[in-house]
């Protein structure tokens, strides 16, 4: 049988996976209901690690050309806004970009690769074998079947494919109703303009068209009844209301109403079947992460998947996919929950506790830089059960320089190995294998955590898989081979 994979979800989640697969050399069909893509961009920010991700592919050029940046995020709607500045990231900042447009480019990029994306279609279940599933698909022109290795679920939050496999979406129902708006403002407030009160909360942020989105949050937003679409008027008499003008907004693109429902899939793999993006976690969208936290469960699975498709991971190894994203996904529950609560209580106990933490951002850099990393992504550390294991080990590999060259570390990352890191002279350059590419260089100006490194073994989603600091070379190259033999075969199937 072809090793193929069906994914069903064709947004961005879906997208960046199946260019992952292909990259991996696995050949991948996406299967979106959507004839076109949706114009109403729910998702506005890509956020450091995200476009880090990007880079570490050589594709994220088209996004900071056209994407507005922003020097940092809010929690919470607080006044004092974190400071993106203070991340050690070539990339200090997001960028606003509609979604509508991340889709293009991932398509295009999808399609470039190689990847089969057909729209108008829809996966209406599937029946699971034992190493293989037959996918049911519905089209225009009527149904048919596909088969493959995989299915994988990146089909929003109502996702068929989690409900087909009879994985729990376990958490709490929706108690707040948000509301916002993509707008074209006559007299726009002050780049970063949020303002909260006993009226409720409303935040506006440019989009890169000249429009742009207002969101807020009312005493009247917490109900569990459904009041109906939003409109331009009530949108404009929730703003008056709150901050006391309109901003002269018109010509409205978007308006809709979003709830807090938040739910983790219990399971984000099922034997042949594998959740990614909103299919497996659906949250209040506080801080702009959601479609980022998607497609970071992109980049963690689609390596692995196509190591296990082409015979050189261990046996291990997609297992490990639901071992570090769900932990990532109760993370995310707890942090929306968090800023649920600071943004939907309307009394003046509440305001003291906003006043508070606002100030602690404002003037304790290390809390600002600590919620900072973990909004964006750049403090995500994978578990490891080596109790000896070095404190690198898990994290995210920084865009580490080499001297002698104009090459950074994201520019040797590869999709379809793992990079070992010889800092030598050439003690490792010698090992060869499936999935394996070595890399000698010497490091200009490390980071003090990497001082003392002398080697290491970087994941293809640029995570630390083994770091060594034996100066002994002996030393070195035995811990090197036993970090090879627990991360490769020793031969492709």
């Amino acid at each position: 049988m072809e090793q193929q994979v069906v994914i069903a979800g064709g947004g961005p989640v879906g997208l960046w996976l199946a260019a992952e697969l292909r990259l991996g050399g696995v050949s991948v069909t996406v299967v979106e209901e959507r004839a076109d893509i949706d114009q109403r961009s729910k998702a506005l920010t890509i956020h450091p690690r995200t476009i880090e991700i990007l880079a570490s592919r050589g594709v994220h050029e088209p996004f900071l050309a056209e994407g507005l940046p922003v020097p940092g995020g809010h929690f919470a709607m607080l006044d004092d806004r974190l400071d993106f500045r203070l991340l050690e990231t070539p990339f200090p900042y997001t960028l606003a970009l509609p979604q509508a447009r991340t889709e293009e480019l991932l398509q295009e990029h999808a399609l470039a690769l190689g990847a089969t994306v057909v729209r108008g279609h829809r996966v209406t279940g599937f029946t699971e074998h034992t190493e293989s599933v037959t996918v049911q698909v519905d089209g225009p022109h009527g149904p048919y079947e596909l088969k493959a290795a995989f299915i994988i679920g990146c089909d929003g939050s109502r996702s068929t494919v989690r409900t087909a496999a009879g994985i729990d979406f376990v958490g709490t129902p929706s108690t707040v109703l948000g509301w916002m708006g993509d707008v074209t403002l006559g007299s726009p407030p002050r780049p970063g303009f949020s303002t909260f009160g006993l009226r409720g909360g409303v935040m506006v942020a440019p989009l890169p068209d000249g429009r742009h989105r207002v969101v807020g949050v009312s005493p009247d937003s917490l109900t569990t009844e459904w009041p109906g679409d939003l409109t331009l008027e009530e949108l404009r008499v929730k703003t008056v209301a709150i901050t006391g003008e309109d901003f002269g907004m018109r010509d409205p693109v978007w308006l809709s109403r979003f709830g807090n429902a938040t739910r983790l899939a219990a399971q984000y793999r099922r034997g042949q079947v594998l959740l990614a993006g909103d299919a497996a976690h659906q949250h209040f969208p506080a801080g702009g992460v959601g479609m980022n936290v998607g497609i970071q469960d992109a980049h963690n699975l689609g390596w692995k998947l196509a190591a296990t498709l082409r015979g050189w991971a261990p046996d291990h190894l997609l297992d490990s996919y639901h071992t570090e994203r769900h932990p990532i996904g109760a993370q995310l529950m707890e942090h929306s929950r968090a800023q649920t609560a600071l943004m939907t209580s309307f009394t003046a106990e509440s305001l003291d506790l906003r006043s508070l933490f606002s100030g602690l951002i404002a003037t304790q850099p290390a809390l600002n830089k600590a919620l900072s990393e973990r909004l964006t992504a750049l403090a995500v550390s994978y578990p490891t059960l080596d109790p000896t294991a070095h404190p690198l080990t898990g994290t995210r590999a920084p865009d580490l320089a080499f001297t002698g060259s104009q090459n950074h570390l994201f520019s040797r990352l590869r999709p379809d190995s793992h990079l070992l890191l010889d800092l030598t002279a050439g003690v490792l350059a010698d090992r060869t294998r499936p999935g394996l590419a070595v890399h000698t260089a010497t490091l200009e100006r490390p980071p003090a955590a990497w001082d003392t490194v002398r080697a290491a073994l970087i994941r293809p989603d640029g995570h630390v898989a083994w770091t060594g600091i034996d100066q002994d070379n002996t030393a070195l190259s035995a811990a090197a081979d036993r970090a090879l033999a627990a991360t490769h075969r020793t031969a492709a199937r």
